[in-house]
């Protein structure tokens, strides 16, 4: 692909919001997030963002294009090819014929490598969401998931032609997909307007997909969601998204997991929460609890005089860890106080016996820093 036109004028890097040395895998998920945030489908009115966050992540996404950029831009220098400063008209100081120089030698090497006829492209990545109860996160289930996406046509194979015709060499840019835009200086490379870029032209477009080369249909995809899975997590199906073009690969499908909540127990990690109401009684004298787990019950000790907000530990009580099988995290079980909102006479008689029974007040560190203060 030779430098487009619109390399001298638009910030990629600002389009996706990421720094110039960002790596490949921040400008992927930079474009990601903001392909979700602005795809028409989802989010009407918003093609034209759409539009620019895919044009850059064209180019920013391809090594060999985000190296011809960055060469191209760091000509311009930061007063842009717009700008009027320097000989010649340019920015960045430079002499037009040292520029002249530089771009000729990076055209024409964008140039030999662009003939012929548009390669393949990759289809783009989808995302669907698998709904799963709390049960099946922990233990791992295979699931079915329904969606409608586009795939390889089946009745012209791809090629976008009908039955019987195949596509013919594009006669205004003889195949090679780009024509010349020729502007004094410079001659910028175009789509051909005639082909799309294509280097070849339909004559006879398939009824099925009318030239698209790929048609939209109800698809069945298994997914193995693992035991241990997070709510939020996101599976990665390899070549599972949308069709290429030109022959090119599938993108991939990316698998959303939302868990439904627990009846009464909640997770951090792999490690399960669980909240357990105990009288004062309890924890003043001491108790054994009995509580719940996911295969049966497990027994914890609270020692007298436990404060509300106690945490006990039950290893190994908790979720398998994604990943690894082998580990398994712990059920975490916080006591909390239970305050009665009506006493009955005999209830009430015994705690004004422990009231009268009880000598020294717990907020005693307060007086004395109070009195201190005097």
């Amino acid at each position: 692909m030779a430098p487009q036109r619109e390399w001298f004028e638009k910030d990629y890097y600002k389009a996706l919001g990421v720094s110039k040395t960002a790596t490949d895998k921040e400008i992927t998920r930079a474009y990601r997030k903001l392909a979700k945030q602005y795809h028409p489908d989802t989010n009407p009115g918003k093609e034209d963002q759409f539009k620019d966050v895919s044009a850059a992540y064209e180019v920013l996404g391809d090594p060999v294009k985000r190296k011809e950029y960055d060469d191209v831009r760091s000509m311009a220098g930061p007063s842009g090819f717009g700008g009027t400063s320097g000989a010649g008209g340019w920015g960045g100081g430079a002499r037009a014929e040292d520029l002249g120089d530089l771009i000729g030698g990076l055209f024409n090497r964008s140039s030999r490598r662009s003939s012929g006829t548009r390669g393949p492209i990759r289809g783009s990545d989808l995302e669907v969401e698998a709904h799963i109860g709390f049960e099946d996160a922990v233990n791992g289930v295979t699931t079915t998931l329904n969606m409608v996406s586009d795939v390889t046509c089946q009745t012209c194979h791809g090629t976008g032609s009908a039955p019987g015709t195949s596509p013919v060499v594009c006669a205004r840019c003889q195949g090679t997909g780009s024509v010349s835009d020729n502007q004094g200086f410079f001659s910028f490379s175009l789509p051909c307007p005639a082909c799309g870029g294509r280097g070849t032209r339909i004559e006879k477009a398939c009824p099925t997909c009318r030239g698209s080369g790929v048609e939209s249909k109800n698809r069945q995809i298994r997914v193995k969601i693992p035991h241990g899975v997070e709510d939020g997590s996101r599976i990665r199906l390899k070549g599972k998204g949308s069709a290429g073009a030109n022959g090119g690969p599938a993108g991939d499908l990316y698998v959303v997991i939302h868990v439904a909540p627990h009846k009464i127990f909640s997770r951090r990690g792999a490690d399960l929460l669980l909240t357990v109401p105990v009288t004062f009684a309890e924890v003043a004298l001491g108790t054994t609890l009995t509580v719940p787990t996911l295969d049966g019950q497990v027994s914890l000790r609270v020692p007298a005089g436990s404060k509300s907000g106690l945490t006990l530990r039950a290893r190994s009580k908790g979720l398998p860890k994604v990943g690894k099988p082998n580990e398994v995290g712990d059920l975490l079980v916080t006591v909390e106080i239970e305050v009665p909102k009506h006493l009955s006479q005999e209830q009430r008689k015994a705690v004004e016996e422990f009231a009268q029974a009880t000598t020294e007040s717990p907020r005693k560190y307060l007086e004395v820093e109070s009195n201190a203060r005097k």
